[in-house]
């Protein structure tokens, strides 16, 4: 019998004000989205309750995740189901990829490059693609923790897949987003832009990575 990550999601998740969540989501979605090129189609793999793809200002907005979307996704976004290495998307199309929070997740190292490999099929020439995620190197105290959380990863790592898959890594940024949503500071959408301005603020605070790559001609 495998892990019921629907109850486990909603579970580590009780306390956490859902609205408020989205609200600061909408801040992180507009500057990935303008980070990465404003991208047209963009793909939120592993979009989990859908606070990044529901706010990010794309022309199509696609989510593929194993629990499906329908519980929280906007009615603008198409759904996908199934997992990003083995759901059905289509070949050489998207122009922004992002991935949160998922990659540690996996069951491997391989599964990891094979994630990624999908994803670079599924992407346009040019196209391109944020990876976010804990970084071990700055969370080692708390990173398993989550009990789903199998691989420690962190910048360096990421960056070498992401080239082996078939981008080009245009920026790594060791040191972006704070690890969750109960740290010290309250989760309010005005800190959230602020702290977005401040690159110096995220080597105080960030214990999450940034990596950007742009998919090779």
């Amino acid at each position: 019998m495998s892990i019921d990550y629907q109850r486990m999601y909603d579970y580590r998740l009780s306390g956490v004000d859902q609205v408020l969540r989205q609200a600061v989501w909408a801040e992180i979605a507009v500057y990935l989205h303008a980070r990465t090129g404003r991208p047209a189609r963009v793909l939120d793999a592993g979009a989990g309750r859908c606070e990044f793809i529901n706010t990010v200002p794309a022309t199509e907005r696609w989510a593929v995740d194993v629990l499906g979307c329908d519980r929280y996704r906007d009615r603008g976004v198409r759904a996908v189901p199934g997992g990003i290495a083995d759901a059905a998307l289509p070949r050489g199309y998207f122009d922004g990829v992002y991935v949160s929070n998922v990659l540690e997740h996996l069951a491997s190292q391989d599964a990891v490059g094979a994630a990624l490999a999908r994803l670079t099929s599924s992407m346009a020439a040019g196209g391109r693609i944020a990876v976010m995620g804990p970084n071990f190197r700055y969370c080692a105290r708390w990173y398993f923790d989550c009990a789903d959380h199998t691989l420690a990863l962190t910048h360096v790592a990421v960056a070498e897949h992401l080239y082996a898959a078939g981008f080009t890594v245009t920026e790594v940024v060791a040191k972006f987003l704070p690890y969750s949503f109960r740290g010290r500071l309250p989760a309010s959408p005005a800190l959230t832009r602020a702290y977005l301005r401040h690159p110096l603020l995220w080597r105080l605070l960030g214990k999450q990575f940034l990596v950007l790559g742009v998919k090779s001609a």
